[in-house]
């Protein structure tokens, strides 16, 4: 796991003021990652890292050799138009750089290099993100127990978790093609479903469209085929994490998983945050991994490890917000609808990474995993609209204009935020990750 060093210290200022907001997601301990380029021009993507309202260019950066060493190889490969090659460099790199530009950006820094890095900014609301990484394979989980069981009892009340549940961090293999970037609208997807008491399926346009609230995974280094990753070194491979909209047709999902994974009810569009926040940048805010009681299943030798248990969980502070057409024609905020934390979930990053590789899997840099819904103890910590409206039969009443959801609506747009806090540890965020949907293409 990442070291906690001085570049975590919540006094260190940088000298973009901006950055020193007290609620802000991009304070100088935060340094994440995207790929971007100006807004209404061709030129090419790049990398960049936030530094409050600005975005630092890396292929500037790198022209202008305001950096040495490692952390000028990192620009070198974090100034392409995807973040791949940077992810594969592995952590020492990554820190390296995140290294490096906090100290020509924290207060009171000067000298030739820092004059060169106030030339390398521009304003974020000047610019447009694409998917930070080219995304060649994606594999979304299911590791909420909370999740599982408000799910579980719709379709099956009397055995709600599946009896594998507890044993493995459960996935499927999604589809890479779909995969967009925050402010991306979509349609509302066609296929097939089972109305209530049918006897055969009807073909139409999805009637019960959701939202999952997840967090992505980006693969750092890979493995070669037929290499296992320990639990103990899966973290060396991880790069960094972001936010993830695994967007669900639920009618034709359950009538399409017998026997088989998601296949139409999840391809048609999974929505991920332009900013990556590196491991290290999540090292002060570490927890216990969920423990399991006495009794109940405990994980086999190869997902099990001490430092795991004690710290492999991360509280990420997360809010989900829907937004109508009357939210937007009154000029009013997204009606909060949940708010929970990545702390709860049942199975680790770690353990997700190390499970992918058991088999011999061979990830690659850049890969996407998603960690499953992300639902709290708390009826009202749930991840899903399915679980917040119990299957559709109790509507949400929306704040502000005292609309009410079963499902989402064509217009209906959905707001993932997070951020992180702890006492001793600056405040930093993950942005937003958002898409509005948008009506079917019959």
């Amino acid at each position: 796991m990442s070291p906690i060093d001085h570049t975590h210290n919540p006094a260190a200022r940088s000298w973009v003021t901006s950055a020193n907001a007290p609620d802000g997601d991009f304070p100088i301990q935060n340094l994440p990652f995207a790929v971007f380029r100006h807004q209404g021009g061709d030129e090419a993507f790049r990398g960049g890292v936030a530094i409050g309202d600005q975005v630092i260019d890396l292929a500037r950066v790198a022209e202008l050799g305001c950096l040495e060493g490692l952390a000028h190889e990192a620009v070198l490969a974090g100034a392409h138009p995807y973040l791949n090659d940077l992810m594969a460099m592995g952590p020492e790199a990554a820190r390296a750089l995140r290294h490096g530009l906090f100290a020509l950006l924290k207060e009171g820094a000067d000298g030739p290099a820092v004059d060169a890095l106030r030339g390398c900014l521009t304003p974020q609301v000047a610019v447009q993100y694409t998917v930070p990484v080219q995304v060649h394979n994606y594999t979304d989980f299911y590791t909420s127990i909370h999740h599982a069981r408000n799910v579980g009892r719709l379709i099956r009340p009397d055995q709600p978790l599946s009896p594998n549940f507890q044993w493995l961090p459960i996935a499927y293999h999604g589809r890479a093609s779909s995969v967009v970037v925050s402010g991306t609208d979509f349609h509302r997807p066609m296929g097939q479903a089972l109305p209530q008491g049918a006897s055969a399926p009807v073909y139409g346009a999805c009637a019960r469209l959701d939202f999952e609230l997840e967090m992505a995974i980006y693969v750092g280094q890979g493995n070669a085929l037929g290499e296992q990753v320990p639990l103990a070194q899966a973290e060396e491979h991880i790069f960094g994490m972001g936010l993830l909209n695994d967007w669900s047709a639920r009618d034709h999902q359950f009538w399409e998983m017998a026997p088989l994974g998601p296949f139409l009810g999840k391809n048609f569009c999974t929505s991920v945050s332009p900013w990556v926040v590196t491991m290290d940048a999540l090292a002060p805010y570490r927890v216990a991994a969920v423990a399991r009681p006495s009794g109940e299943p405990q994980p086999l030798a190869y997902l099990a490890d001490a430092a795991n248990q004690r710290a492999g969980g991360i509280d990420v502070r997360l809010t989900v917000g829907l937004e109508t057409a009357q939210h937007r024609q009154r000029n009013l905020p997204p009606a909060e609808i949940t708010r929970t934390s990545f702390r709860h979930q049942y199975w680790t990053v770690a353990q997700m990474l190390t499970q992918h590789t058991v088999g011999g899997c061979n990830l690659q840099s850049g890969d996407l995993l998603g960690t499953g819904t992300i639902s709290g103890p708390a009826p009202e910590e749930a991840g899903a609209i399915v679980e917040l409206s119990v299957g559709g039969s109790q509507p949400l009443t929306l704040a502000g204009t005292g609309e009410q959801r079963t499902f989402l609506q064509d217009g209906d747009t959905v707001v993932l935020r997070g951020w992180c806090e702890a006492p001793g540890a600056a405040r930093i965020g993950f942005g937003e990750c958002r898409g509005m949907v948008l009506p079917a293409k019959s």
